[in-house]
């Protein structure tokens, strides 16, 4: 199986580096074996080797802030639809940045790859929740398979839990904890800091960025929503069909006053039907103590999906991390090479 990477940051080191220490275990269980033709990173250049690339020193080369157009092959200049034209693989492994408005210049590397008669993988949200649709239709007629399992809560395998385990079921609702930095903020004020203070740490711990919005305002959330609503649901929707509001006007007054009445705060992304129509949205919960979700904390996330068949089957993991979402990448490379 050849791959080639669209991005080398967190993301697509954490999987190098799973495909590097499970290579035996890859070909002994699922005959799997990846060889990489290819890399292209915005900021660490670029490389094409037909005869495969050595992931140890092209994670050397990152850590080292080496250029990987460095590295044996034919370094290459141009942009990353450029690339994906050039060359020659089964995979495209799409990591760049994300765009939530545009879902670009994403979309149209999936295009590309995807009409070129590659598999794709990808842990970008925009393209997911803005054009999964044509997308799936696209691949669909060129052979090929369009997964994403690490858009929605990282390597907990959520979206394999509910298409392949839950198979048969009526998924007749998903609500949860789709993001880890805001409720890690929350439990940090449930146990007495200040909203200021919990968000303060939170950033120092790596868990927030320097401008926290698409977190704290619920953004990340609603886009994990979009997807959850369009692969499951059918639905239609776009990230500003839906409602939408964070944590950031959520007090220690609020919390206390929760806390006194037996629940807990927690930013609930919900997908559900009502009256034959799919709604969707993003909001602080009041969860009550006994309820899976509410018993959730730190980092992690959480959902649980209602069924006609087992009732609620609640799914936590993490929802973020090097290796976590490489992880999840390295299920979809499974799935496509006929593992499971």
């Amino acid at each position: 199986m050849k791959l080639m990477f669209l991005g080398f940051g967190t993301v697509g080191q954490g999987l190098a580096e799973l495909l590097i220490r499970k290579k035996a275990l890859l070909a002994k269980q699922y005959g799997l074996k990846p060889v990489v033709v290819g890399i292209a990173d915005f900021l660490k250049g670029s490389v094409y080797n037909p005869k495969g690339i050595d992931l140890k020193k092209a994670l050397a080369y990152a850590k080292e802030g080496r250029k990987l157009s460095e590295l044996p092959g034919t370094p290459f200049e141009g942009d990353a639809l450029s690339f994906v034209k050039k060359v020659n693989a089964d995979v495209m492994l799409e990591v760049t940045y994300t765009d939530i408005k545009t879902g670009e210049p994403a979309t149209s590397h999936i295009r590309a790859a995807l009409n070129k008669g590659m598999h794709v993988t990808t842990t970008n949200k925009g393209p997911v929740a803005l054009n999964h649709a044509s997308l799936q239709r696209l691949a669909q007629r060129k052979g090929v398979q369009f997964l994403f399992e690490g858009t929605v809560v990282s390597g907990t395998p959520l979206i394999n839990l509910i298409r392949d385990t839950l198979a048969g079921s009526e998924i007749k609702e998903i609500k949860g904890i789709l993001n880890g930095t805001t409720n890690y903020i929350l439990t940090k004020m449930e146990e007495g800091l200040s909203y200021e203070t919990a968000l303060d740490k939170a950033q120092k711990l790596g868990y927030a960025e320097a401008v926290p919005d698409a977190d704290v305002k619920g953004w990340d959330a609603l886009a994990k929503v979009t997807i959850l609503a369009g692969v499951f649901f059918g639905a239609k929707g776009k990230p500003s069909d839906y409602s939408c509001r964070g944590i950031t006007k959520i007090t220690s007054a609020d919390i206390a006053k929760a806390k006194k009445a037996g629940k807990r705060y927690k930013l609930i992304g919900r997908i559900w039907r009502q009256n034959g129509v799919v709604k969707a949205s993003v909001s602080p919960k009041q969860i009550d103590l006994n309820h899976p979700l509410a018993g959730v904390g730190g980092a992690a996330n959480a959902l649980t999906v209602t069924t006609d068949t087992l009732g609620d089957v609640t799914i936590v993991g993490p929802g973020a991390g090097r290796i976590e979402t490489g992880y999840s990448l390295l299920i979809d490379l499974i799935k496509i090479g006929g593992g499971v």
